[in-house]
């Protein structure tokens, strides 16, 4: 099957690295690993961060005309060539699609949307434009693969009669972080060379965007649950960047002098060695939908700490791979690291059984199946025209 993607948040082939990018990404390699071929139908991003009524209508504008141009060039293009369904992954009302309902109604095509929330608390507020977008994209929609389970109750009452939702378990590439993991003691004595660790103490890690709002927060409860563990032998590794990193910075190394080990951004394909070198994951995850640094941290072996929401839960598994507390509580947050620091026996129970979960649970191959299981009785036969 022919499949033309869309990301209208971040498109996969954006220069900035995310989670969202990470998603968009295996999402692609997923479809082509079920033997479907896949196009970037455009780059087009339609996200409005601030609520800006006049932005956003520029961005309907702007779709409509992109949305008649794809149609156009669909249909000179010979019938092989064109789509058989579109795709489109993460849809929310800030970064609403307005291109693959046009395209679809028009060619007859197929509408599915990966990831999608629908917050009915949002009508009428400053993104109500994309509000209400994100409404009429479900209406069309075939099929909603929800990789958040949290989702699912504000989505299908949009949804029309022969509509389904189907949960997709958020998922990655187990590979690299199988063969991180394997050579740890050399990933371990590289890293506390290099951030110059203690290597004899136990190492927490953090991987996330410094970005105001959601991260920001989540950074100032980690802040104030490291400050609680001034006791214990441990240091924290910090992996990010972005406009709120002065801010964040200072408010960990004041937290615990001396403990933390900053980085920056770092390169996505030396991640892996950077998750097996180290002893616990620690994120507090506030409105995080579920969180790619979480499941890549368990693949690679990893204990978790999160804050808990459904998305969250659905990959951490409550004191089997890891802790589960209250995304805003940092006594709570300090209370469950503080466990885990002190008993090594537990931490490496954990991570064994986040290592097997991920393998088993979250594995491209496990997805890819999913994905056409669903999508493979959407293709026209020949004789469908």
């Amino acid at each position: 099957m022919k499949i033309a993607f869309y990301a209208p948040l971040k498109p996969p082939n954006h220069p900035t690295p995310s989670g969202d990018r990470r998603v968009a990404r295996l999402l692609i390699a997923a479809l082509k690993l079920a033997g479907h071929e896949v196009e970037i139908a455009s780059r087009f991003r339609s996200f409005d961060a601030v609520g800006n009524a006049g932005r956003q209508l520029k961005f309907e504008r702007q779709g409509a005309g992109l949305a008649a141009r794809l149609i156009q060039r669909y249909r000179r293009a010979p019938t092989d060539r064109r789509p058989d369904l579109w795709f489109t992954y993460h849809l929310f009302y800030k970064a609403p699609d307005w291109l693959g309902p046009t395209v679809t109604s028009t060619l007859d095509i197929p509408y599915v949307i990966a990831e999608a929330s629908h917050a009915p608390k949002r009508a009428g507020g400053p993104w109500a434009l994309g509000h209400e977008a994100v409404a009429n994209a479900l209406r069309q929609a075939v099929t909603v693969f929800n990789l958040n389970p949290g989702d699912a109750d504000c989505i299908g009452p949009l949804l029309g009669r022969a509509a389904k939702q189907i949960a997709l378990d958020p998922f990655l590439d187990p590979g690299p972080f199988r063969e991180a993991a394997a050579q740890r003691p050399a990933h371990r004595a590289e890293l506390a060379r290099r951030l110059k660790l203690d290597s004899q103490s136990p190492w927490l890690l953090c991987i996330a965007m410094m970005r105001l709002g959601d991260k920001a927060a989540s950074y100032r409860v980690l802040a104030e649950a490291i400050r609680r563990l001034a006791g214990r032998p441990w240091q924290l590794v910090v992996v990010g960047d972005g406009e709120a990193r002065p801010e964040i910075e200072a408010q960990l190394e004041e937290a615990a002098p001396g403990r933390i080990r900053f980085t920056g951004a770092v390169p996505g394909e030396t991640l892996a060695a950077i998750y097996a070198s180290c002893d616990l994951y620690v994120w507090p995850a506030i409105n995080e939908a579920f969180g790619m640094a979480i499941l890549e941290a368990q693949a690679a072996g990893l204990p978790v700490i999160a804050g808990t929401s459904p998305g969250v839960a659905g990959i951490v598994a409550n004191g089997v791979t890891g802790r589960l507390v209250d995304a805003g509580a940092p006594s709570h947050f300090a209370d469950a690291v503080a466990e885990l620091l002190d008993d090594m026996k537990a931490r490496a129970a954990m991570g064994a059984a986040a290592r097997r979960k991920t393998m088993t649970r979250h594995g491209i191959e496990t997805a890819a199946a999913t994905l056409d299981q669903a999508l493979s009785p959407l293709s026209k036969s020949p004789d469908d025209g």
